[in-house]
C-alpha cells in the first residue's frame, strides 16, 4: 500500500517563521475573490493575530465567503467566545472544534488555508506572534519561534479545499447520508497517482479512515532511506513501530539525526529522554535546540523526500490529535530544507551516548516515572481507538 498519493505540477514555497508565513497568508487574504477556509489549533489575541484577523474581516466585506476554525482547547475558551462575537461582527463565519471535549480527547491540531481554491497553505504556524510563547504563561521568547509552513499552488489545493470544505461541514449540522456523500467525495478527488515535477501529497491523521496515515508516510521513507534521514519535532515520544524505524535506518548506515525542541515543559522533556539511550545506542544522532521554542514537524530524506506539517513525533499526535502534513518529492525543496534544519542543528547541542551510560539513579528514576506516566496517560487517551 502507498503510503502517499502525490499530485504532480505543484509549486511549493518553504516559508520560515512567521516573518515568512504571515505577510504570504494576508496577501493571499487580501487578494481573495470568492472564499477562504482557515484552521488553527491557536488564534491568538495579539498583534500579529490581530493583523491576521483585520484581514479576514476586509475579505468578509468585500463579500468574500470566509469561514474560519479554531480549536477549542488550543485558542482557551474565553478566546473562543470573543472570537465568535467578533468574526460575527466583521461577517466572518467561525467555528470551535471540540468545546468541552464534547467530541472525545481529540483535538483538532491542523494548520491549513485555502484561498479562492488556487493558494493553499500547510504547516505547523498557529496564529500567533513569533515572538510569544503559545503556553499559559504568554512569556516572551528570546528569539523568534523557530517553525516552517509551505505555500502551495497546482493541483493539490483542490485535495486541501475539499478537506477543508468536508471539516466545516462535519462540524456543523450533518445528517449521515451527508456524511457519507462526502466521504465517498474526497476518497474519489485523492484517488490516482500522479507522476512528473514537484510531486506533493496532503496526509491527514484522524480516528476514521486516516488512524496511521502520517505514521505510516514517516516509515516508509525511513524504510526507504539509504544515506540520510534529518528530523525534527518539539515534543518527541513516538510508539514502537517508529522508534524501531528510526533504529533500523541507523543500523543500515544512514545518518539519523533528530533535532528536538525542549525547555518548555520538564515532564515532556523527561519522557523524550527515556528514550535517548536506546536510539543513542543504535547510532541515531540527536540534538536538543535550546536557543529559542523550538515548534517545526518537518523532515528531509535523501533530498528526495520531505514533510513540513503539524503533526509531532508524540502520542497524541500520531494516536488522538487531527494532524495535516504535505510530503514534497522535489530536489531543489528538500534540499531548501535540509539547510535550514541543518542550521538549526548547528545552533543546537548534540546529545553524546557517554552523558547516559553514568547518570545518576535519581535522573533514571526520574525518566522511568516521566516515562511510566505518559504510558498510562497515553492508554487511558486511546482506549477504544485500537492504536498504541
Amino acid at each position: 500500500m502507498r503510503a502517499v498519493t502525490f499530485s504532480a505540477d505543484n509549486r511549493i514555497t518553504l516559508l520560515h517563521n512567521g516573518a515568512a508565513f504571515f505577510p504570504a497568508l494576508i496577501a493571499a487574504i487580501d487578494a481573495a475573490h470568492v472564499e477562504i477556509y482557515l484552521e488553527t489549533y491557536i488564534f491568538a489575541d495579539d498583534k500579529t493575530a490581530q493583523l491576521v484577523q483585520q484581514a479576514l474581516a476586509r475579505a468578509a466585506q468585500r463579500g468574500v465567503a470566509v469561514r474560519v476554525i479554531a480549536d477549542w482547547l488550543g485558542t482557551g475558551s474565553q478566546r473562543s467566545i470573543s472570537l465568535q462575537q467578533e468574526f460575527l461582527a466583521s461577517g466572518v463565519m467561525y467555528r470551535a472544534f471540540n468545546p468541552w471535549f464534547q467530541r472525545g480527547a481529540a483535538r483538532m491540531h491542523r494548520k491549513l488555508c485555502v484561498v479562492d481554491r488556487r493558494i493553499g497553505f500547510v504547516g505547523g504556524l498557529n496564529i500567533i506572534d513569533d515572538m510569544v510563547s503559545d503556553d499559559d504563561l504568554r512569556l516572551p521568547l528570546p528569539a523568534p519561534r523557530w517553525d516552517f509552513a509551505v505555500s502551495i499552488r497546482g493541483a493539490l489545493v483542490k485535495l486541501i479545499h475539499v478537506e477543508l470544505e468536508a471539516q466545516w461541514m462535519r462540524l456543523g449540522e450533518m445528517k449521515l447520508l451527508a456524511r457519507l456523500r462526502q466521504f465517498k467525495h474526497r476518497r474519489a478527488i485523492a484517488g490516482g497517482a500522479a507522476h512528473g515535477p514537484a510531486l506533493a501529497g496532503l496526509v491527514l491523521r484522524d480516528n476514521l479512515h486516516n488512524r496511521r496515515t502520517i505514521q505510516r508516510a514517516y516509515l516508509h521513507a525511513l524504510g526507504h532511506a539509504r544515506q540520510s534521514a534529518l528530523l525534527t519535532s518539539p515534543y518527541f515520544a513516538p510508539g514502537r513501530k517508529l522508534r524501531r524505524g528510526l533504529e533500523e535506518a541507523a543500523r543500515r548506515g544512514v545518518d539519523v539525526t533528530l533535532l528536538l525542541g525542549v525547555g518548555q515543559f520538564r515532564l515532556q522533556d523527561a519522557v523524550s529522554q527515556s528514550y535517548y539511550p536506546k536510539l543513542l545506542k543504535a547510532g541515531v544522532k540527536i540534538v536538543e535546540y535550546r536557543k529559542t521554542a523550538l515548534h517545526a514537524k518537518v523532515a528531509v530524506v535523501d533530498d528526495e523526500w520531505a514533510t513540513v506539517g503539524s503533526s509531532n513525533f508524540d502520542g497524541l499526535s500520531l494516536l488522538v490529535n487531527q494532524e495535516a502534513n504535505v510530503v514534497i518529492r522535489d530536489a531543489d525543496f528538500s534540499r531548501a530544507l535540509r539547510l535550514q534544519i541543518e542550521s538549526g542543528i548547528a545552533e543546537g547541542e548534540p546529545i553524546a551516548a557517554s552523558a547516559f551510560q553514568h547518570q545518576s539513579w535519581r535522573a533514571r528514576a526520574w525518566h522511568g516515572a516521566a516515562f511510566f506516566l505518559y504510558r498510562f496517560l497515553m492508554r487511558i487517551i486511546t482506549i477504544g481507538n485500537g492504536e498504541r
